[in-house]
């Protein structure tokens, strides 16, 4: 079991490496940009989400970010969007990425959310498999475009 909490911001750089290791994109993730991770914190804190992470033996093996806000739909309900859901890879399959995604789930559930989403990349195979095990359904096709 792991003790899942708010992110603190000795964790920052810990949670940066998870990323890194866990993304398809790793070059743009850079743990010396500590303050700039930290803003992303706060901001996410102030609309009402936070970043959660999942400590074991002291150590930072999971992280993800809870995102909330209120839709233009649903008669203008609030949503939760989870994000950079990621878990140590020596650390997985015993129940941390669960663990998450529970701790998600309450934090939306309190904060009056009447849906919580997520997308996971094609590739992610294994992420696919995890999330349906744990209830949620394959409802939509994600779309994304990156700027330069």
């Amino acid at each position: 079991m792991a003790l899942v909490r708010p992110i603190d911001y000795g964790d920052v750089a810990a949670a940066v490496d998870l990323l890194r290791d866990g993304s398809l994109m790793p070059e743009f993730e850079d743990a010396l940009r500590v303050d700039d991770y930290w803003s992303a914190v706060e901001e996410t804190r102030r609309q009402r989400g936070d970043v959660v992470v999942a400590v074991v033996e002291g150590a930072v093996v999971g992280v993800c970010q809870v995102i909330i806000f209120q839709h233009f739909q649903h008669a203008a309900g609030w949503c939760c969007e989870i994000e950079s859901v990621h878990v140590r890879s020596d650390m997985r399959s015993r129940g941390i990425g669960a663990e998450l995604l529970i701790a998600a789930e309450e934090l939306a559930k309190e904060r009056g959310c009447y849906r919580i989403q997520l997308t996971s990349r094609n590739v992610r195979k294994d992420a696919h498999r995890f999330y349906l095990a744990n209830g949620y359904d394959q409802t939509s096709r994600g779309f994304k475009k990156f700027f330069d």
